[in-house]
């Protein structure tokens, strides 16, 4: 039987210490908040490439607190359930329905499961079928949808390992399936509460450097190396549709496996020992092979070892090979990325990566390719003369995007773009791809032209775009751009080149998003295809604008205000409490820092994540608030963090304030994660605010000593910056009322709920007015419905408290 918990409340009242913890139960959120939170969401939308079908998947909106309270394991960074082998964070879709395109009948699916807990969608080679998994409660099952008729049949029982992700891989063919299974012969888990040590746990340190983030749910003896072992290790299938298997190859610890685009071959990576206590699964020893389609043993084409060595910095990568898989433009050939610079970014060299090619049957050596000048970062193929390589540099926040032929690498690449990658008004766009002869996604090609999809934003708005690429000028002409400035669009992709038909969304801010077939070669005419309603009734009439705003030095920031329905914008009589939702970023220039993505005609979504639920409440709400760090040149962002931090706010309060809506004295400030790190400093160092709301972060960074965010230097290199930026180390100044709100299973990195159980110590032992709720059994990111409606009615009873009144 489950154990049903109850919310462990803690809070410090002021009164006294007698009273210091609540035996509070689930509560509700006012009316108002309560309509908007409990509400149905609307179905996910699936397409196949020709547009001809679309599946309409469905979700409840929240996860339960029963959903959460189920056996997990948590081992090398895997979160799973070792009854049903699958990840216990994984969200279900409870129906699929379908629909013809042209057509407006939408057609349930029949034959599902009961009860249907569905995951790993994955259309077949012709995107006629779908399979897809189901979880008991004895384990994963594999399905599959016939399309056209709208049937889901079963394929095998509950004995699928879906541990480390989906399970199910198509054949070329599209009449059989590679999938891993339980191996029939698998041993019990060990019970770590009843299985005695055999001796000590002990680690050791070879005297050699290396920076390793602080990672959640690592091994730690071995016990958990037995059981991590246990439940990766599975046996691979091929499963006909009729449901007849064949072993195909024999239990190992299978991490990876994709077929070539000709389907001839087929790279396997499997894990291998020694595992390790410091750094999660991605960085144990790998081993990769080539078979061909029968299973037989090709090549071994990679070997990495254990690697919990690495030199400091975001760009460093380990030696060897690295970014392996096929070429989508060639039948069989591998490519990868190996360092020229050993993978430490502080070597100077020319250049950084070599790209090499491989093909079958392996025989000779790879080829190469061509030679980047910072890390390299992807590569779009398109054709034997046509591929488009990017490389880029944290540090500098710089990238690099190059046209190459990959059939002459004597050829020097010639640089299309180098630009900042923080410049959004700068962005050229995305390169469009379709599928090829293969089902692989190549460079969309016509003539000599490839295509460009833009976000479109300007220092004037938001207008996104779809350019002509031509590959021998290298020069864009522009063939639409939205003009809406009552609307918002968002273009997915361009569905027929030479009739100018575009699949786009559009939403406004009191009209949900829709899509629409759009075709710009006929006077930009529109066909919708969705008609989803607005579940948010009740907050369309809210006023809604993007303010745009200075800090002292000249940095341009801005953010989204919204107002309460007929609130009195002239005469201004009420002045009302402001709240601010914010989350700080690093920038490398002024300039990136003061621009803006923010789109006033977006859909207004209220969510936990966000304060704009308390418009209803009569207060003003500035969501999504810049706060750009800047650290220029030789500067680091978080040399001046507090300084930038406390200017963000007072020129945001400033700016509302000028307006003419708010009583600057009542203003509060919230954020999440390092948003809730902000919030934090910002009542720590400023006078600013009545009150804040801190959820999931960080506060002692000695507890997170080799970086943080996007801090690269180590704590015993800047010390005083690690000291400077913990509210922990200066819990002394803080007097402003604080609720602090965490997951009592958090799994971000760094992210620990000690963060906050630590601090809300060091704040009740000094004598600040906190108050602490930990939510059970919820990660980083909260889902269940019970926790998140407590949580709006911990908000909100805490800011009628200590900013309404």
């Amino acid at each position: 039987m489950k154990l049903m918990y109850k919310s462990v409340l803690f809070v410090l009242l002021g009164i006294t210490p007698l009273f210091a913890q609540e035996n509070t139960t689930y509560q509700k959120p006012p009316a108002s908040i309560l309509q908007l939170a409990d509400f149905e969401r609307a179905p996910s939308v699936i397409m196949d490439t020709k547009k001809e079908w679309m599946l309409l998947t469905y979700r409840n909106t929240y996860k339960s607190l029963d959903d959460l309270n189920q056996e997990e394991l948590r081992l090398g960074g895997l979160r799973i359930n070792p009854v049903t082998n699958i990840s216990s964070t994984v969200t279900y879709m409870n129906n699929i329905k379908v629909r013809r395109i042209k057509d407006k009948n939408i057609i349930q699916v029949q034959g599902l499961p009961q009860n249907p807990k569905i995951s790993n969608l994955s259309w077949s080679p012709d995107e006629k079928k779908m399979t897809f998994t189901h979880t008991t409660d004895k384990g994963v099952e594999l399905w599959i949808l016939d399309i056209a008729t709208a049937k889901a049949t079963k394929l095998t029982e509950a004995n699928l390992n879906a541990n480390l992700g989906n399970p199910v891989n198509w054949f070329r063919d599209g009449q059989s399936l590679l999938v891993k299974m339980l191996p029939k012969n698998r041993p019990a888990l060990i019970d770590a509460k009843k299985d005695l040590p055999n001796g000590p746990i002990v680690s050791t340190s070879e005297g050699k450097v290396s920076q390793n983030r602080t990672y959640q749910d690592l091994l730690k003896n071995r016990t958990d190396e037995a059981n991590f072992e246990n439940i990766t290790t599975s046996e691979l299938y091929r499963i006909g549709l009729d449901g007849k298997s064949s072993l195909f190859k024999a239990a190992d610890m299978y991490a990876g496996e994709t077929f070539s685009p000709d389907g001839n071959y087929l790279l396997v990576t499997v894990l291998q020992k020694p595992f390790s206590y410091i750094v999660p699964l991605n960085r144990f020893p790998q081993k990769t092979t080539v078979y061909d389609a029968t299973g037989k043993e090709v090549k071994v084409v990679n070997e990495v070892p254990l690697t919990e060595i690495m030199p400091k910095g975001f760009m460093a990568v380990r030696k060897g090979k690295r970014s392996m898989n096929w070429r989508n433009d060639a039948p069989a050939t591998l490519f990868f990325a190996e360092a020229l610079d050993e993978g430490n970014p502080e070597n100077k060299v020319d250049f950084r990566d070599q790209l090499y090619l491989w093909s079958a049957p392996f025989t000779s050596n790879p080829t190469p390719l061509v030679k980047t000048q910072q890390r390299f970062s992807d590569i779009i193929w398109g054709n034997d003369k046509i591929a488009i390589v990017s490389d880029s540099w944290y540090d500098t926040r710089n990238t690099k995007t190059y046209l190459i032929n990959p059939s002459s690498p004597s050829e020097t690449p010639k640089v299309i773009w180098d630009r900042n990658e923080q410049d959004i008004y700068s962005d050229p766009g995305n390169f469009e791809t379709v599928k090829n002869n293969y089902g692989k996604r190549v460079l969309a090609l016509e003539n000599d032209n490839a295509f460009l999809i833009g976000a479109g934003y300007t220092k004037n708005g938001q207008f996104p775009f779809i350019d002509e690429f031509n590959i021998k000028t290298l020069k864009t002409k522009r063939l639409y751009q939205s003009a809406y400035t009552d609307k918002m669009e968002s273009i997915f992709s361009i569905e027929d080149f030479k009739k100018g038909d575009v699949l786009v969304q559009i939403q406004s801010k009191s009209e949900f998003p829709n899509y629409y077939f759009r075709n710009i070669k006929k006077k930009n005419q529109l066909t919708q295809v969705t008609d989803f309603a607005n579940p948010f009734e009740s907050i369309k009439n809210v006023y809604k604008e993007v303010i745009k705003y200075k800090r002292k030095d000249g940095v341009e920031l801005s953010g989204t205000l919204y107002l309460p329905a007929g609130y009195d914008r002239t005469a201004k009589k009420d002045k009302l409490p402001l709240l601010i939702w914010a989350y700080p970023t690093e920038y490398k220039d002024k300039n990136s820092a003061g621009q803006s993505s923010s789109n006033p005609n977006e859909f207004t979504f209220p969510y936990y994540g966000s304060f704009i639920y308390w418009v209803t409440r009569g207060y003003a709400v500035l969501d999504d608030a810049a706060f750009p760090i800047v650290g220029e040149g030789k500067t680091e962002p978080n040399d001046t963090f507090i300084p930038q931090l406390v200017a963000n706010a007072e020129a945001a309060i400033d700016a509302v304030d000028k307006l003419g809506y708010i009583n600057r004295k009542k203003v509060a400030v919230g954020g999440h994660s390092y948003g809730a790190f902000m919030t934090a400093n910002l009542l720590t160092h400023s006078n600013l605010f009545a009150c804040g709301i801190a959820r999931s972060g960080a506060y002692n960074r000695t507890l997170t000593p080799f970086g943080f965010q996007s801090e690269q230097r180590n704590y015993w290199e800047v010390p005083n910056i690690y000291n400077e930026m913990s509210p922990f180390m200066n819990a002394e100044k803080m007097k402003t009322p604080l609720l602090l709100v965490h997951g009592e299973a958090d799994n971000n990195p760094g992210t620990f709920t000690l963060q906050t159980e630590r601090y809300f110590q060091a704040l009740k032992g000094l004598g600040a007015p906190a108050r602490m709720v930990i939510l059970p059994k919820e990660s980083h990111g909260y889902v269940a419905k019970e926790n998140i409606f407590h949580l709006l009615w911990e908000q909100d009873q805490f800011l009628e408290k200590y900013l309404k009144n």
